[in-house]
């Protein structure tokens, strides 16, 4: 039973109970809301999320489309040859590997813009390679993504 305070009513008792609740809630809110501030903060440091996270993402788009084939271990040729350091390199040029004959006659060498476009469409930038049954990435954003894997440290 509640005790009775002298010269108060039953509005006045209800409104002393509250008062006891209100810092609790206020602790309460606090609290909760120090926490959910706190969960926006890692407690490890993290890499940027640009080319971290690019990469990561490039790596799994490249095993998703390209390595059934291809490798971007150096030296290890698969039914396509290894990508390892592909950017500059003279295109049909990896000694060890049998490129196609059109391969070995192109004439370039890689570089960021024909590797998007050979993605995208290989027989477009080499006819009559042997890409097959490969007809190319669409998305212009899973093609950007596989390019910034191949340059990283990691796969050079």
């Amino acid at each position: 039973m509640a005790r009775h305070l002298a010269g108060t009513n039953r509005r006045d008792r209800a409104f002393n109970r509250q008062e006891h609740l209100c810092p609790r809630t206020a602790i309460s809110g606090l609290v909760c809301t120090t926490f959910l501030v706190l969960l926006g903060f890692p407690a490890v440091p993290q890499e940027p999320a640009g080319k971290g996270a690019d990469t990561e993402s490039g790596q799994q788009t490249f095993n998703n489309a390209c390595r059934t084939c291809h490798t971007t271990k150096e030296g290890d040729n698969r039914l396509g040859p290894n990508l390892h350091n592909i950017i500059g390199r003279k295109a049909g040029s990896l000694q060890n590997y049998g490129y196609s004959s059109a391969m070995k006659g192109a004439d370039f060498v890689w570089d960021k813009e024909k590797l998007d476009r050979f993605i995208a469409k290989p027989d477009e930038v080499v006819p009559g390679n042997n890409m097959k049954p490969y007809g190319g990435l669409t998305p212009a954003e899973d093609r950007a993504k596989v390019i910034v894997f191949l340059e990283s440290p990691t796969t050079n």
